[in-house]
């Protein structure tokens, strides 16, 4: 699986929430395809799954002080935070991921499985499994209803019923929360 995905390749497992279906961020290609299996609006950005604090400076996104205290205090855990791309090169070769917003969600998970998983796969989009507008499977064979064998891999861990990451931004030093989820704020 750590190959398949090391070579764009995507799959459907747990993540620290609910599942997802995953792929590198890193690969174009492979993003594109998860949109198109998911049916996913375009214009909508995903999260992307780090191993550590440093991946996030791999799209172009400086971590100030102020931010990284803030960090520090909701990761590893199932808070998605949005950053603003601050290097203008990285906003044109990321423009697949952020899809114009100049902005990306990353969440540091604290599930060591899944966090040993990203540090040999690299970053990982990861939205929940299934197709837009239905609701996110919560087990192996609600996932397979919707990608069959259209995806790589799928890793069962029985039933999973958390609610999505808790997704917030920080604008001035203050997080503004913009969706509720499995961290109450």
């Amino acid at each position: 699986m750590i190959e398949t995905v090391r070579h764009g390749g995507v799959g459907v497992l747990p993540t620290d929430t609910i599942y997802g279906i995953v792929g590198s961020a890193l690969y174009e290609k492979t993003v594109k395809k998860i949109y198109r299996l998911r049916k996913r609006d375009p214009k909508k950005p995903m999260i992307i799954l780090i191993g550590s604090l440093d991946d996030v400076r791999k799209f172009g996104i400086a971590i100030t002080p102020a931010v990284k205290k803030i960090l520090k205090k909701v990761w590893p855990g199932k808070v998605s935070v949005i950053l603003s791309i601050t290097k203008g090169s990285a906003v044109k070769k990321f423009r697949y991921l952020h899809r114009g917003t100049k902005s990306l969600a990353f969440r540091l998970p604290a599930s060591s499985n899944l966090n040993d998983f990203l540090k040999k796969t690299g970053p990982l989009v990861a939205p929940s499994a299934n197709v837009e507008g239905r609701p996110p499977a919560k087990t192996i064979k609600e996932a397979k209803h919707y990608f069959g064998d259209r995806v790589s891999f799928y890793i069962d861990v029985g039933r999973l019923t958390s609610k999505p990451s808790t997704l917030i931004k920080i604008e001035n030093g203050t997080v503004v929360i913009l969706r509720k989820g499995a961290v109450k704020g």
